[in-house]
């Protein structure tokens, strides 16, 4: 059983960062993934980032590549994403995923879910 709880998130100005937060508790350990996904309104949730927690190999979505990064700090179970020149089409749910199964480089059909952070992204 692995615990997700993320933090972080709040109101920016667009060209603005955030960093989210995702504290992990429980088995984090072996070939466990965590990913963060978002889901905007209108659209269906989708995978932006993955780090393999005991490599710390990471995959970014094509779409927002150079923007955003996903970085862990294996001695507190933490995982961050690091997003940057936020615009408003950022605007969402964040969700902190862990799990054990990937495609194309990205964390899918996550075990453990956290509640979300929302992120609101303002012009």
């Amino acid at each position: 059983q692995v615990h997700v709880v993320e933090s972080g998130g709040g109101s920016v100005q667009a060209g603005g960062s955030v960093r989210l937060s995702c504290a992990a508790s429980g088995a984090t350990h072996g070939n466990l993934y965590m990913g963060w996904f978002r889901q905007v309104p209108g659209k269906e949730r989708e995978g932006v980032a993955t780090i393999h927690t005991t490599s710390g190999a990471t995959y970014i979505r094509d779409s927002v590549k150079g923007r955003i990064t996903i970085s862990q700090d294996n001695g507190e179970n933490t995982v961050f994403l690091q997003i940057n020149s936020l615009k408003p089409e950022d605007t969402g749910m964040y969700y902190c995923a862990a799990g054990f199964d990937i495609v194309a480089g990205l964390l899918t059909n996550p075990t453990y879910w956290g509640q979300g952070t929302q992120v609101t992204v303002s012009s």
